[in-house]
């Protein structure tokens, strides 16, 4: 089962394009001993004439696959790939298979709850996790539009990255806004515990397993309130709107994580609803992560890093926001927070043997980049731009990134080219590199 390579990627990239993903989900089966569910990949994507490539799938059996139309051979599909050879200027790959649900947060996650005996899915993508649910071209700069077409019980609640329709009982359709890299895709099914309101104009969903649900009502306004003021303070700072439609956060069991910024519908862990009464440093918390999901629908979703070794980036810059938004914008200003706690996890990582620089560590493969994902990547990188918008002065930063949002969006840029955008801003050439500390 082999990591994609950056030069794979790279090769993949120059050969295709993709156009449009169209997925069908047949969830409809949901005994408590449920372990596997059907999926439907059509991918249109133009390429070189004659070239070859391949697919990620991780499927647990390829019922079929045809491409343009040839049927291919089954056996052909190994460590996690399937060839696609002779390709024509225009083609359509089909992919039907099985698929397993996760028990451990990453592909198509399922949770029964004990305390009702009901079924919760959610899937998480990142970092090379798609393919365990659907099949894709698998790298963060072959972004494509998507289609989902999901059968489900009819007592089910489904949301993703885009606007969901309920076309029929228990059939939905959701249609993002937005080309999406593939590991940020995401949905989620199941008597889900709703609440909605609206912000400006944007649609506003939050969501639990019922069992919490009335844990989610004694939080919500809080989180509407944080979420509400985040958007404003987003809007008036980067000067560019959110551009992904509705806007769901979803509090999910099992969760391995803080939270996946999926554009649209951003999944947390579940154990931001408090359960009892929670302290004004919790809730802060919770602010600080809605805070930094929201900061990546614009760095990390409307501009994507063109591959892995840029990752700290968004985790960096999605950190100095939070803390920016949070203590210009609502009630808990958590620079002190910053000082005292984040900053000390960076100086751990920082005096320990797996210290590292902030950006420049490479990353020859997509697991590789995950070595480096730590205290310094997220507090010792947002120092660091926290520093540069000192040295730059609040104009000239934010006059860079509106640069780099305006020319990069819905598309991939590397670290480079957003330091072209403060360049150009700052009307002189800024160089970073080892003498930076970067």
């Amino acid at each position: 089962m082999p990591s994609l390579t950056r030069v794979e990627a790279q090769q993949r990239a120059e050969l295709i394009t993709v156009r449009d993903t169209d997925v069908v989900l047949d969830l409809t089966r949901q005994s408590r001993s449920e372990r596997e569910f059907g999926s439907v990949t059509t991918i249109r994507f133009d390429a070189r004439p004659g070239a070859q490539t391949f697919l990620d799938f991780k499927g647990v059996r390829l019922n079929a696959a045809r491409l343009n139309g040839r049927e291919l051979d089954p056996s052909s599909w190994q460590d996690e790939r399937i060839p696609l050879t002779d390709l024509a200027a225009d083609n359509t790959v089909v992919v039907d298979a099985v698929m397993a649900y996760s028990n451990d947060g990453e592909g198509l996650h399922r949770h029964v709850d004990p305390a009702d005996d009901k079924a919760y899915l959610y899937a998480m993508s990142f970092l090379d996790a798609g393919p365990r649910w659907f099949a894709c071209f698998d790298q963060p700069d072959l972004k494509s539009r998507y289609t989902f077409r999901i059968s489900a019980p009819e007592d089910w609640t489904v949301h993703g990255n885009g606007p969901a329709e309920q076309t029929a009982p228990g059939q939905w359709t959701i249609t993002p806004l937005q080309p999406l890299s593939t590991y940020f895709v995401t949905l989620i099914a199941g008597p889900y515990a709703s609440l909605y309101t609206e912000h400006d104009g944007i649609p506003l969903g939050i969501h639990v397993r019922a069992s919490l649900g009335d844990a989610l009502r004694r939080e919500a306004e809080d989180i509407f309130r944080v979420t509400e003021q985040a958007f404003d303070y987003y809007h008036r700072t980067f000067g560019v709107r959110y551009p992904f439609g509705e806007y769901h956060q979803a509090f999910v069991p099992d969760f391995n994580a803080g939270a996946m910024e999926n554009p649209g519908c951003v999944t947390f862990r579940d154990s931001f609803i408090y359960r009892s009464r929670a302290t004004r440093s919790e809730r802060a918390g919770r602010a600080g992560v809605i805070a930094h999901e929201m900061a990546h629908q614009w760095f990390g979703d409307l501009v994507t890093m063109a591959w892995w070794d840029d990752l700290w980036l968004n985790e960096s810059f999605a950190e100095y926001m939070a803390h920016r938004c949070c203590t210009e914008a609502t009630a808990y200003p958590l620079w002190t927070e910053f000082g005292i706690s984040r900053k000390a996890w960076g100086y751990v990582v920082d005096q320990s043997a797996a210290t590292h620089p902030i950006a420049g560590n490479g990353a020859e493969d997509a697991q590789t980049a995950l070595q480096n994902f730590d205290g310094i990547s997220y507090a010792k990188g947002a120092a660091a731009l926290r520093q540069l918008a000192a040295y730059l002065g609040d104009d000239v930063f934010l006059a860079g990134l509106r640069r780099h949002f305006d020319r990069y969006a819905f598309g991939n840029a590397d670290f480079a080219e957003l330091v072209a955008s403060w360049s150009a801003a700052a009307a002189r050439t800024l160089r970073i590199g080892p003498s930076s500390g970067c």
